[in-house]
């Protein structure tokens, strides 16, 4: 069952990181525009106030830098200092912001947009950044709320989603040169039953999702049948990951956006054991 971990009460929980190095849960607060880092073992968490909102994170080889995601463009940070190093924007002049993004097996950051304004349309898109930072649009569907990034254990195949659409993709991925083919619907969501969010593999190549506004998550097989559904606290669960020490705790940030009377746990960290299940380590930029 899962229970809080901290009780955040962030407005837009999201891309929950467990490095295993520093032994600490990382996630972001994007429209609190806060880092945080937490030490189970010690019970303290740290925060990092950004000057805009942070969508999504990537660790690198030093446990004390990241590379950042904000809503602008792509930067470094170091956790220690806290010195900011932009490297690039993304989608300049564009009615966007970066959204969720996550390393490949490759340690390349994979990322997609989100249109900031109502109605939402699909005039965001997917990208690569590599390790010479270069920065490549990929050839998939453009996007008005791009979510579910992440890599089969082999790094052959990258799972995707337009949250709107209801629908997680998946296509074939070179992991030596990038090269994507064979873009497909991986799983629907059926009904109206919430949107796909934040997406992880685990290391059997099971998928697991937070479902936002249905008050679980899902995962799914390989083959993309639900194979088991576990219920959140929290309404809106927003990502998921695998931590501590022996990577088998399951880690689900949340949100309270959006909602007119939000319960206490709303917005709040979780976590849960997961016997017999065991994620993998985060792949970090650079390899």
């Amino acid at each position: 069952m899962l229970a809080i971990l901290v009780d955040a009460g962030n407005t837009l929980g999201e891309c929950v990181l467990w490095c295993e190095r520093s032994k600490r849960v990382l996630w972001t607060d994007i429209l609190g525009a806060t880092l945080y880092a937490h030490d189970p073992a010690s019970g303290r968490t740290q925060r990092w106030p950004m000057s805009e909102p942070l969508a999504s994170f990537a660790l690198t080889a030093d446990q004390d830098r990241l590379l950042l995601g904000l809503a602008s463009g792509l930067a470094m940070f170091d956790l220690a200092s806290a010195a900011l190093t932009p490297l690039c924007a993304v989608e300049a002049g564009l009615e966007t912001r970066l959204n969720d993004g996550r390393c490949d097996r490759q340690g390349r950051f994979v990322f997609g947009t989100f249109h900031a304004r109502e109605p939402r349309q699909r005039i965001g898109s997917y990208w690569r950044f590599d390790t010479a930072h270069t920065l490549e649009r990929l050839p998939l569907p453009g996007c008005a709320i791009a979510n579910s990034i992440c890599f089969s254990p082999d790094g052959a195949t990258m799972y995707y989603c337009n949250s709107p659409d209801r629908a997680i993709r998946c296509c074939d991925v070179d992991p030596a040169t990038g090269a994507i083919a064979n873009d497909r619907v991986f799983a629907v969501v059926p009904g109206d039953t919430g949107e796909p969010d934040g997406s992880c593999i685990d290391a059997d190549g099971y998928l697991w999702n937070a479902l936002w506004g249905a008050s679980c998550v899902v995962r799914y097989t390989p083959q993309g049948q639900v194979d088991r559904v576990i219920a959140t606290p929290a309404v809106q669960p927003s990502c998921v990951a695998f931590g501590g020490p022996g990577l088998d705790q399951l880690l689900v940030t949340s949100a309270r956006v959006g909602m007119a009377a939000p319960a206490a746990h709303d917005g709040a960290l979780f976590r849960a054991a997961m016997p017999g299940i065991r994620g993998l380590p985060e792949s970090r930029f650079g390899g």
